[in-house]
């Protein structure tokens, strides 16, 4: 067996994916088709997702929010993201939705949450995938619209529903602005993590951990700036979720070599790996292991110990941790003696 065969089919957990950035070009242009939205000019759907930075990321995003409309529609691209990551290794998934992208949209939360869980379901009955869901908050909005979306949250809680995060650009928009949104979830016994010093301070990650209650930490990179946070981290055994392709492309570190995941681990941080928005940045769950393996030069060993930190890091009952771990570990072990 080949390295990228090996990388492709060990057992995955993925805790960092978002649904609407996980749209396949293909049915992007055949939902906008469907409900009347006006794309830009292309020669192939895949060229849609072809941009230079961050702004025209968020335009594309946002006509993807528009073409979403009905029931079919969430459950349609729930079940196509939990396949294609399946295909490469995926198990488990706690899958963010993003309920404040919609609230201008004219689509209720409970359509929008019916269709991702007929998604979800379909999914496990025919790929044996499990998933829960996030409910992402956004800093683009006040943290009182933040607080709004959580009560509603709870209002309309789901067994399926599990968490709460919240994604964004983090200059001018501290951690602590959101902590009245925090309380509430936590209140309401939801788990909690956010997006924190993919550009923004390390002192972010700190505000996350104590003040939001967070229990892992969506991308982290810029905690390195800071010995004694990431010292604390490393002895707190805190798992962050790491995107490699998405956060490459978008942040300046083209050159994976140099990307600050590599000294995360060398630092000793709990990482595990993702794919953010996977199709949007050409990629998948499985190549996300391989370019890491290319650029960045980690063993099997190493992601042996990325998908374990990743059962440690997500919202499993402990007993559900313990058993994966040892199967998973057996398995892994299995196909590491198989390698070339």
């Amino acid at each position: 067996m080949d390295l990228e065969t090996f990388l492709r089919r060990i057992p995955k957990v993925e805790l960092h994916c978002h649904l609407e950035g996980a749209v396949k070009a293909a049915t992007f242009v055949e939902l906008a088709a469907k409900h009347q939205v006006a794309l830009p000019s292309y020669r192939e759907p895949e060229d849609l997702y072809a941009y230079d930075n961050i702004l025209d990321f968020l335009k594309v995003y946002a006509l993807i929010v528009a073409s979403l409309r009905d029931r079919d529609d969430f459950a349609r691209i729930t079940y196509e993201a939990l396949a294609d990551a399946a295909a490469n290794g995926l198990r488990y998934s706690e899958l963010f939705y993003s309920p404040v992208d919609f609230l201008g949209s004219g689509v209720p939360y409970r359509v929008m949450l019916d269709g991702i869980i007929a998604g979800l379901r379909a999914a496990q009955q025919d790929l044996g995938v499990e998933c829960r869901l996030i409910a992402c908050l956004t800093r683009m909005v006040s943290p009182a619209v933040c607080t709004e979306v959580v009560q509603q949250v709870l209002d309309e809680r789901r067994e399926e529903v599990i968490g709460i995060g919240i994604g964004g650009a983090e200059p001018g928009r501290p951690p602590e602005w959101f902590v009245e949104a925090y309380r509430l979830a936590a209140r309401g016994g939801l788990h909690r993590t956010a997006h924190a010093c993919e550009d923004g301070p390390a002192v972010n990650v700190q505000t996350c951990l104590d003040l939001l209650g967070c229990e892992r930490i969506d991308h982290g990179y810029h905690v390195l700036e800071d010995e004694a946070i990431t010292q604390r981290c490393a002895e707190q055994g805190v798992v962050f979720t790491v995107c490699p392709t998405s956060t490459a492309q978008v942040y300046g570190w083209r050159d994976l070599s140099r990307h600050p995941i590599r000294a995360m681990v060398s630092r000793g941080l709990k990482v595990m790996v993702n794919s953010d928005d996977p199709p949007m940045f050409g990629t998948d769950l499985g190549r996300e292991y391989v370019v890491m393996a290319e650029h960045m030069g980690f063993t099997p060993h190493d992601f042996k110990q990325f998908v374990l930190n990743g059962i440690d890091g997500s919202w499993l009952d402990e007993s559900t941790k313990r058993r994966w771990r040892q199967e998973w570990a057996r398995e892994i072990d299995g196909l590491i003696a198989q390698l070339d």
